[in-house]
């Protein structure tokens, strides 16, 4: 007895000595640790890595920039059988325990013990959000204690619910989703409160081993792990038998979701990520801002469309420039060949296909897409592709498929009809049955194509709202992924005639009249920095002697334009472009400057006709709208407008109001962005003086219109409206083709191209190159839309006037009525005495505008 007693003390002894040591080792421990661990309140204010997310102004995605896919969610939006599912996974007893669960840890060493794995978890939820959240992925005692001590703190601080409400927005759940809500869209393209009893368990199952037990790269282990936790639920009370037994029947469902962009506009979306980065730096990407944007989804779609089909139709005009690539697929198998297929691109719309026969007597062309598989391409889709020479030459026209493409040529193709499944059925019975592959001619799966290639033109449009300057529509080429250069912002280019509008606003402003009579004659200038003397002609070739300024506007005379230019003075026409605020840094001090020889962005361009579309008043075109942070605060709203005639700088100094100097637009890698930032009260409107006289605006109003009426637009007349206003440019050698047209809402600018300013050819113009896209955008932004034309102000007076003199005309003789300011107008008729010559004392102003 004695000797069990001592046996006894000396076990007890060694019992006390080594929780001794342990409390002595665990309070060292906590006293060394405790001074750097993150106070717990930091939980409260995280700011989860939420990826930047641009909108239209109607609430359409545009695009998402950030590496991780997540959506945060409050716990009242989760089911709570979703909530039972992850605690039965990973931590049951969750509501009970303090942090640390002793009996999970037990029980999770049992598991290891008798069957080799840990199915339910040693570590707590409190214990893995106290990781997600501060602490690294090392595997170290010292990380691990870490942990512990987190765990506790964070229980004595947070309830229960705010700790599951940080644990199911943080844990990454696989392909880059990380959070509950994310996984649900990403797996399942469902909200979290729409998923089975299944695929909530299946979600649940991924915190453990996101890899491992990945419903798309391991459907079998993930489905035993699913129904694993069914079971668990059952045993927890959590689900009923029948219930389980249903859930556990249930097919895998899992895909991979992306949150596809509903717009495109990646143009547009670059300009926005720019700003942001510009505002929040590498934050932007993480802090969850949601950006609405001022562009209009079906406006800007249509913008996207319309320029490409434009690029691709003047492309077609000019010849096809062979294939892409060539090789041999004889004895290749369709999964061969799709791999082949996988070295060139797909670009925006234009699919790659390798031609794999030639059918010249059926008239079709058996083709492999690089993701459709096998179709058919038949001639009366070839029939445009003459030889390309130049841009001015082409070959014959093709009589043949054989004319036009051999096999193993790698071509673009446009997808005309995509198979049906049936088609695919029958596709595959019959390779089956009588082994056809891809690369007999007459094998198809239904799917029809039409001969493609990327355009090597490129171009830009710009549609802004008039009276405040929002962008409604931006496309800055044919394909962003293929070039990021956004030429509607960063190309500087000639605007040719699309000018002359703001030349002729400046001589309304200064005294002449639509009525002024100017000489279409040729001219002589000699230069001595030039080689030869410079003759300017009208691009007809042709000269059509006295014409009115409407005429000379509507007709795009040249010399028309060189002798008004001459008459008003190069200095004060540059001095009136500064007053409309058109840059003028790149302007020539010469007479070419009527002629367009400056340089000007699109978008500075399209600002121009936005204040001559809105009455004459400033605008400055602005892309952001909102920004909210990802709680929904708003950190930011535009301005709004006040268009204002008189007292403006009063008016500005008022409290409240934000100025009449908008903000300098910023310059990001080049590229110039619209300015979206606030002024110091986020509410305060901008105000937008006046910058050109109204009765003036008006007038050239009345006078672009003829140019669609009448003149080198008339195009244009297919909209069917009567508010339609606009003027094409041409440049020299027809380098850059322009149109720019609005009515009193809408100013929209088009511009055609090469990047490295070269010829577009022969009989290429603004009117068959950037007209046509311009109106099939407008045909959409006008949709609906009543006519919107600008008031007529006081102070106009309609006079009936000789058209070959500009003068009043006298009873009986052949008139036109025209528009003038009424201080501008033709002198009343004089009372002619019988011997009288006729002469109206103005022949000498008349002889210095005609010579």
């Amino acid at each position: 007895m004695s000797h069990l007693l001592r046996t006894s003390r000396v076990f007890a002894w060694f019992f006390l000595t080594g929780l001794s040591v342990a409390v002595i080792i665990g309070s060292s421990l906590y006293l060394y640790l405790r001074p750097n661990l993150p106070p717990v309140a930091q939980l409260l204010d995280v700011k989860l890595q939420t990826p930047l997310r641009v909108y239209s102004e109607d609430n359409r995605l545009i695009a998402e920039f950030g590496e991780k896919r997540r959506a945060p969610i409050t716990i009242e939006q989760i089911p709570t059988i979703q909530l039972q599912a992850f605690m039965a996974a990973e931590d049951a007893r969750f509501y009970e325990h303090f942090g640390v669960d002793i009996k999970g840890l037990t029980r999770a060493a049992v598991e290891l013990v008798t069957t080799g794995s840990i199915q339910s978890g040693g570590s707590t939820i409190t214990m893995q959000v106290a990781k997600n959240y501060f602490l690294s992925r090392d595997r170290t005692f010292i990380r691990k204690f870490n942990e512990i001590l987190l765990a506790l703190q964070i229980e004595r601080e947070l309830n229960k619910d705010q700790i599951l409400e940080l644990y199911l927005n943080k844990i990454y759940l696989g392909n880059r989703a990380y959070g509950i809500a994310a996984a649900a869209q990403v797996y399942y393209d469902k909200p979290v409160a729409e998923l089975s009893l299944a695929q909530m368990a299946m979600l649940a199952g991924l915190p453990k081993a996101p890899s491992a037990y990945n419903p798309l790269a391991n459907p079998e282990r993930a489905q035993i792990r699913r129904n694993w936790i069914l079971g668990r639920m059952q045993d927890l009370g959590y689900i009923t038998a029948d219930a389980r037994a249903l859930a556990t029947q249930e097919p895998l469902s899992a895909s991979y979701n992306t949150r596809e962009t509903e717009v495109d506009a990646d143009y547009v979306a670059e300009m926005a990520r720019a700003e942001m980065v510009r505002r929040f730096g590498e934050n932007a990407y993480t802090d969850g801002y949601s950006v609405t944007l001022t562009v209009d989804s079906a406006q800007q779609q249509t913008a996207t469309e319309a320029v490409r089909a434009g690029l691709e139709a003047y492309d077609r005009r000019h010849g096809f420039r062979g294939p892409i690539g060539q090789f041999d697929t004889s004895n290749l198998t369709p999964d061969e060949l799709s791999a082949r297929m996988r070295n060139y691109p797909q670009v925006e719309t234009l699919v790659p296909a390798v031609v794999t026969g030639v059918d010249d007597e059926n008239g079709q062309v058996a083709v492999h897409t690089r993701t459709l598989g096998p179709g058919l391409m038949p001639f009366d889709t070839m029939t445009w592709a003459r030889r390309f020479r130049t841009e001015s030459i082409t070959g014959p026209e093709p009589e043949k498929p054989s004319d036009v493409v051999s096999r193993g040529d790698v071509v673009y193709v446009k997808i005309k009809q995509r198979p049906s499944p049936a088609d695919a059925e029958a596709e595959a019975e019959t390779e089956a049955t009588d082994g056809t592959n891809a690369s007999q001619p007459g094998s198809a799966n239904g799917l029809r194509v039409a001969l493609a290639q990327i355009p090597r033109v490129e171009g830009a449009l710009i549609s802004l709202e008039a009276k405040t300057g929002a962008i409604k529509a931006l496309a800055g080429g044919y394909s962003f992924n293929q070039s990021k250069y956004n030429r509607a912002t960063q190309a500087n280019r000639q605007p040719g005639s699309t000018f002359k509008p703001f030349l002729y606003l400046s001589a309304l402003e200064n005294g002449r009249t639509p009525a002024t009579i100017y000489n279409d004659a040729p001219i002589v200038f000699e230069d001595s920095e030039l080689e030869t003397a410079w003759r300017p002609q009208n691009s007809s070739g042709q000269f059509y002697g006295p014409t009115t300024l409407r005429k000379g506007l509507y007709r795009s005379r040249n010399l028309v334009s060189i002798r008004l230019l001459r008459d008003l003075g190069i200095n004060t026409t540059l001095d009136y472009l500064k007053q409309l605020k058109l840059p003028t840094e790149n302007m020539p001090n010469n007479l070419s400057l009527s002629l367009g020889s400056g340089l000007l962005t699109p978008m500075e361009l399209a600002r121009g006709f936005a204040v001559i579309a809105n009455g004459g008043y400033d605008v400055q075109p602005y892309l952001i709208n909102r920004i909210t942070e990802s709680d929904g605060t708003v950190i930011y709203q535009a301005p709004g407008t006040i268009l204002c005639d008189e007292n403006c700088e009063e008016l500005a100094a008022q409290p409240g109001n934000g100025g009449n100097e908008p903000e300098q637009a910023p310059t990001i890698d080049g590229m110039t962005l619209p300015a979206s930032k606030a002024p110091a009260k986020t509410d305060a409107p901008r105000i937008m003086p006046r910058l050109a006289d109204e009765r003036s605006i008006y007038i050239m109003h009345s006078m672009m219109k003829d140019v669609v009426r009448r003149g080198t637009g008339r195009r244009a007349l297919a909209l069917n409206r009567t508010d339609i206003a606009g003027k094409t440019g041409t440049t020299n050698e027809q380098k850059d083709t322009w149109f720019a047209g609005f009515n009193h809402n809408i100013a929209t600018t088009v511009w055609v191209g090469f990047d490295q300013p070269a010829p577009l050819g022969r009989g290429e113009y603004g009117s068959s190159t950037a007209l046509p896209i311009w109106i099939n955008y407008m045909k959409a932004a006008l949709k609906e839309q009543p006519a919107a034309n600008m008031p007529r102000p006081n102070g106009i007076a309609n006079i009936r006037i000789n058209p070959e003199t500009g003068e009043r005309a006298r009873p009986g003789e052949d008139g036109i009525f025209e528009i003038f300011k009424e201080e501008d107008a033709p002198a009343p008729l004089a009372v002619q005495s019988n011997g009288s010559n006729g002469d109206s004392g103005e022949g000498e102003d008349l002889s210095r505008q005609i010579f």
